[in-house]
């Protein structure tokens, strides 16, 4: 198990902070409800640094390979996660629903104690797929062969208009 690493997010930009490493799948709980397995780890980058407006927040790079669970056929779905965001650092309620009136910037509250690894799992979570499935004819669902024959000698066998057929030959 690594250590939970928490910054203080404002003091970490204004140090211009940089902090980076890998994270055991195993170490997620709440994305386990979205993996097939917890094999491998991810690896992060987050650095304290100001956009473009002389504001700040983190920027956030992860990269690794997951295995998710197929909404489809419930088997493996193999997925990479490589993500790069920037999350804008506000002081206060008011400045993050000003925020979040506007889809094109992600905001969080400024905090002495931001737990970097559950920013990690959130930014993973919400990259995520509503639904995640192998594309379509992919799927390894199983279906047995038995009922498969039954069903088409059946089908052939009572054509639903081969009593119909039967009558107009004896007329």
């Amino acid at each position: 198990m690594s250590v939970r690493f928490a910054i203080d997010s404002l003091d970490f930009v204004r140090n211009a902070g940089i902090h980076h490493g890998k994270i055991p799948l195993l170490e997620l709980s709440r994305l386990h409800d979205f993996l097939f397995d917890s094999e491998g780890e991810l690896i992060y980058q987050v650095r304290g640094q100001y956009d473009i407006h002389g504001k700040p927040g983190l920027y956030l790079e992860i990269k690794g390979n997951i295995h998710l669970i197929c909404q489809r056929c419930l088997g493996k779905l193999a997925h990479t996660v490589d993500l790069q965001t920037f999350l804008l650092l506000v002081e206060n309620e008011a400045e993050l629903d000003q925020i979040d009136d506007d889809d094109a910037v992600d905001a969080i509250l400024a905090a002495a104690d931001t737990d970097v690894l559950n920013l990690i799992e959130d930014e993973i979570i919400l990259s995520l797929s509503i639904s995640s499935r192998h594309p379509e004819g992919e799927c390894k669902i199983h279906k047995p062969e038995s009922n498969e024959h039954n069903l088409t000698d059946n089908a052939q066998s009572a054509h639903p208009f081969s009593a119909l057929a039967a009558l107009k030959k004896t007329n």
